[in-house]
């Protein structure tokens, strides 16, 4: 699932589930496949023209897929390996189609059903995850017969319904800290050269080679991993900018250009940019009118299986999140360009620019100065003063990622880690509070932890509490019973 969307769900704890008809079982084509690789588990999605039964076998890591009296469409592609798919072959044996998919060593298949919803028809879903084995359902012995789709499977439910994890869970999930992803969009290139400075300066030019400085910086810092848009002198539609950020799964989208003006060569300064509220609803309008030829927002799982009202719910949260991300990185970047020289304005900026209109990636236009004022036009030509403006924008990024982790990163970690640090400094040199006082949970603590630091036994604590259960929640306050 899409990690900004995965965030949001568990802090609405909205439940996604997907009702499916039931239908008789008969032949059916494999018309397409495709794969969504995301952090989490891998997701390979085959459209069927109608409902199958099918028996699914594991063996020495691959899967394969059963389906009688079945056959590939004509100009069926195999896709390509993405994440834990490594690959699919076919066989057709007595009417019986087998689809063999290759997967990573380590992976544990889910696999389920889903019937018509929306424009969408009969698809057959096979999730990789990570086996790890403690937290793992039982894996495929054998094989299994499965019919056609009816009720949500536990497959289903486990694939689309929200969790809540904390972010060491998520680590743990994704078998280790991640480094969150930086994509950086050097503007213009190749026939489009943007602006021109006095002096024949082109936009094109600069903005690569700050691009290029930004994410070596980027690649320099622990927890942090850079992807270029662009590497050279070359065109790249707007629209394929932010999607090849959404592709790599990019926790911040960065594009860099250069500003200039018409009315002469006054105007200076940097600024930097997030989408406006009248670019998020066209945004929103046309994916909503487009769901089913648009790129998916959960997990392969397209918005036009869902209904008008849900469909817009779940973006509208979705957008909602990430402007406000948009803008708290923007303002961040904004401070640290005001430290090595001036700013257009005092305030970021908004504006319905192509490139900002990613619905799930935090997405900012960074102006680095007026390539048509002459002398900063001579100072964005001056590799150190590039190299000075990637810097900044690099400390704006990541004091965002310091104050905002993304959950299951390495910057989550630090984050609990130094929590953790805080608690057990406080805990070492404070004298433990008499009985009749109240204590505030925090994260990571625990009945146990609470009464072994207060001297009280658990029962007693539970008691005065009135609690029936052993779960805490960070916030609560309490009572302290007499030892």
């Amino acid at each position: 699932m899409n990690k900004a969307l995965t965030r949001l769900l568990c802090l609405s704890g909205v439940v996604l589930a997907t009702a499916l008809p039931s239908a008789g079982g008969r032949a059916a084509e494999v018309r397409d496949a495709r794969v969504w690789a995301g952090p989490a588990y891998t997701r390979v999605v085959f459209d069927l023209s109608g409902p199958v039964h099918y028996k699914v076998l594991q063996h020495d890591g691959r899967v394969v897929l059963q389906l009688p009296s079945s056959r590939l469409a004509g100009g069926f592609d195999a896709p390509a390996a993405q994440g834990r798919f490594k690959g699919l072959t076919d066989v057709s044996d007595g009417g019986t189609l087998k689809l063999t998919a290759d997967m990573a060593a380590d992976s544990r298949p889910h696999d389920f059903l889903l019937g018509p919803s929306g424009q969408a028809g009969y698809r057959l879903v096979l999730d990789l995850y990570p086996d790890h084995s403690s937290a793992a359902a039982s894996p495929v012995a054998g094989g299994h017969d499965h019919g056609v789709a009816a009720a949500p499977s536990r497959g289903t439910q486990h694939a689309l319904q929200a969790r809540r994890l904390d972010s060491r869970q998520v680590a743990a999930l994704l078998g280790g800290e991640r480094k969150v992803i930086v994509a950086v969009d050097a503007g213009h290139g190749g026939k489009d050269p943007g602006a021109h400075g006095p002096d024949g300066t082109l936009e094109k030019n600069v903005t690569l080679a700050v691009a290029r400085d930004l994410a070596a910086a980027i690649d320099k810092q622990q927890g942090m991993k850079a992807i270029l848009t662009r590497n050279g002198d070359y065109y790249i539609p707007l629209k394929q900018r932010y999607e090849i950020a959404r592709a790599a799964k990019a926790d911040l989208f960065v594009s860099i250009h250069a500003d200039s003006s018409y009315d002469g060569g006054d105007a200076r300064g940097s600024s930097v940019w997030v989408l406006s509220s009248r670019g998020k609803s066209s945004v929103a309008a046309r994916w909503l009118a487009d769901r089913e030829n648009s790129s998916d927002l959960i997990g392969g799982v397209s918005l036009a299986a869902e209904n008008d009202s849900l469909a817009s719910v779940l973006l509208d949260m979705q957008q909602g999140w990430a402007v406000q991300a948009s803008t708290v990185v923007a303002n961040n970047v904004l401070k640290a360009l005001a430290k090595i020289g001036p700013t257009h304005r005092d305030h970021i900026e908004h504006a319905n620019f192509v490139v900002l209109r990613s619905p799930d990636v935090p997405s900012i236009l960074v102006e680095t100065a007026f390539i048509s004022n002459p002398v900063e036009e001579r100072k964005l030509r001056n590799p150190a003063h590039q190299e000075a403006l990637a810097m900044a924008i690099m400390h704006g990024v990541k004091d965002y990622f310091e104050t905002s982790p993304p959950p299951g990163t390495w910057f989550a970690a630090q984050a609990d880690r130094r929590m953790d640090e805080q608690v057990a400094s406080t805990s070492k040199h404070t004298a433990p509070p008499s009985a009749g006082d109240r204590h505030r949970v925090i994260r990571g603590e625990s009945l146990s932890s609470i009464a072994h630091h207060y001297g009280v036994t658990v029962s007693s604590l539970k008691s005065a509490n009135g609690i029936s259960g052993n779960t805490l929640r960070a916030g609560m306050v309490l009572m302290i019973p007499a030892g």
